[in-house]
């Protein structure tokens, strides 16, 4: 008996979607200096940004920054103050939400509880006059799309909260919009579900070749999903960067600070002979930094330096280690597949380091109260201005 095809990755294709880095690719989206007050609150000022077709794009802040705002805007549920919004080359300024080429999937689900999945799915194709037999038929493929052909009879209320969320996005995909819009989607799932779902949901996007738009005050669930993430701050856009690059790169100390953890070292920049390093409080002995030749000497710098950048060890390391930071265990946080330790260096500032926990066992476990030495080499740290 011949074995079933094996399903190809997904992975290669995301890895080689990047039309933002080709300056003749045309944006499928555009908000062009968009402003939206409310009385004298600005929620969204002076905003430029463009979203590409087939992208998974992100929005991301914390609550009152503006994400919503914009989203709604697109959706046609708010209108700008100023500046315009244009979809497929199509200024949306005063084109109601559903004359709109988008559809919205809410945090809520709002599924109707009177109807059965099938007719929920149905509803927007029913809106929308399609004939009978072809909404059937578009109605299948939906429930088939997110696995929930043998569920099309049951309400709402018979479903978990899973299945309640595949229900309102099957709905939402029905019509087959340009561009699909999501609201916090998972918030509503517990925390496996929701990591499960995270990848089903960028798989089902790579699938139908679509571009989505999710608004998420979660970090980690920005990083799973999006291609590319734009971290926004009082209505502004702070940063708009792939996952990796806005990692590994934040232009700022706030994108270091609100996409996961990090230690931010103060300090004065020093070109040096041959060697750049940062002068600061929290180290003896000045700490070897990149070389930044935007920087002149004694200018304010701050050093952003990951936890899981830095090594920590019971053992002094041996004379010339570079970038050696002593301190004292003040805390510990077990996680399971990984272990955060807070050290107090001797200025009295908190330092976090991550270490994998890769073995069951170890001889002699970091404790509370011990000496240790934090170390890592002047490439793992990213140095920021503002």
């Amino acid at each position: 008996m011949p074995s079933a095809p094996t399903k190809a990755a997904l992975g290669p294709v995301r890895r080689a979607f990047s039309p933002w880095n080709d300056p003749s690719a045309i944006p499928l989206i555009r908000f062009e200096n968009v402003t939206k007050r409310f009385g004298d609150f600005t929620a969204v000022d002076d905003l430029t940004l463009n979203i590409y077709e087939r992208e998974f794009f992100a929005l991301l802040g914390p609550s009152g920054c503006g994400k919503t705002t914009l989203m709604r805007m697109l959706a046609g549920f708010e209108e700008p103050t100023s500046g315009r919004i244009l979809l497929a080359g199509q200024d949306l300024v005063g084109v109601p939400p559903y004359r709109r080429p988008v559809n919205m999937m809410f945090q809520s689900y709002a599924l109707f509880p009177h109807m059965n999945v099938a007719d929920n799915v149905a509803f927007g194709l029913k809106q929308a006059k399609m004939p009978k037999p072809e909404r059937e038929a578009r109605v299948e493929e939906m429930l088939k799309l997110v696995k929930l052909e043998s569920f099309a009879r049951r309400k709402p209320h018979q479903l978990s909260g899973g299945q309640r969320q595949r229900v309102a996005l099957a709905r939402s995909l029905a019509l087959k919009p340009k561009v699909l819009l999501l609201d916090e989607p998972l918030g509503a799932l517990d925390r496996k579900l929701r990591e499960e779902t995270q990848f089903e949901l960028t798989d089902l996007q790579v699938t139908l070749g679509m571009t989505f738009l999710i608004v998420t005050h979660d970090q980690e669930e920005a990083m799973t999903v999006a291609d590319r993430i734009a971290l926004m701050n009082a209505g502004r856009m702070v940063q708009v960067a792939t996952p990796g690059e806005i990692y590994e790169q934040p232009a700022s100390r706030y994108v270091a600070d609100f996409i996961g953890d990090v230690n931010i070292i103060p300090g004065r920049y020093d070109a040096g002979e041959g060697d750049a390093r940062l002068v600061s409080e929290w180290s003896d002995a000045p700490i070897k930094v990149p070389f930044a030749p935007q920087l002149s000497s004694g200018a304010e710098t701050w050093l952003a330096l990951r936890p899981e950048k830095m090594s920590i060890s019971l053992d002094a390391p041996p004379p010339g280690t570079t970038n050696v930071l002593p301190g004292e265990v003040w805390d510990i946080g077990y996680l399971g597949d990984l272990s955060v330790y807070r050290v107090k260096v001797a200025s009295g500032d908190i330092v976090k380091v991550s270490v994998a926990n890769r073995t069951r066992l170890v001889e002699r476990p970091i404790s509370w109260e011990d000496k240790v030495w934090l170390t890592w080499s002047p490439e793992q740290g990213v140095l920021l201005t503002a």
